[in-house]
């Protein structure tokens, strides 16, 4: 392995962990940061994205959209204090071109409610497109591809 892919596998690996902290930290007002202004966000289930049907329980195409989902949930939406905990790994590029490259990684999300209950709330991969930005990475796509296809209403927080 080179040196310029080591370096390029620790930036992707600090894009992934950086993203899911600023999720468990409740940093939401930098989440759409991580994206590139004409981006795509989408979380779906296996079964739709497989089928290539373009449902999704989240959909942006747009860092504008993602800025007005963050907006809604602090100023709008009514729901039950929670808080996320992302593990993410396995991560691998699956595709590599001059703009830039396909990733996946799996991702699990546990969420602890008020109460202190925690549950497994989401299973599944990130299906990802990142460009280089500076000497940096950010996501032009990412869909949040849930192995379930039962998904808690809860779902407010970004996976």
């Amino acid at each position: 392995m080179d040196i310029e892919t080591v370096v390029q596998r620790l930036q992707l690996e600090r894009l992934y962990a950086d993203y899911a902290h600023c999720l468990d930290a409740d940093q939401l007002e930098h989440w759409p940061d991580f994206f590139t202004e004409d981006c795509f966000y989408r979380v779906t289930s296996a079964e739709n994205f497989e089928a290539g049907l373009p449902l999704g329980l989240i959909y942006a195409t747009s860092r504008s959209m993602l800025k007005d989902r963050v907006s809604a949930l602090r100023e709008a939406n009514i729901y039950e204090p929670q808080r996320y905990r992302h593990l993410v790994s396995s991560l691998r590029v699956v595709g590599e071109d001059p703009g830039g490259l396909d990733a996946e990684a799996n991702v699990l999300v546990v969420r602890t409610m008020q109460d202190g209950e925690m549950t497994i709330f989401a299973t599944g991969r990130y299906v990802d497109r990142v460009v280089p930005d500076g000497a940096n990475w950010k996501f032009a796509r990412k869909e949040v591809v849930l192995d379930s296809r039962q998904i808690d209403t809860l779902l407010a927080i970004p996976i």
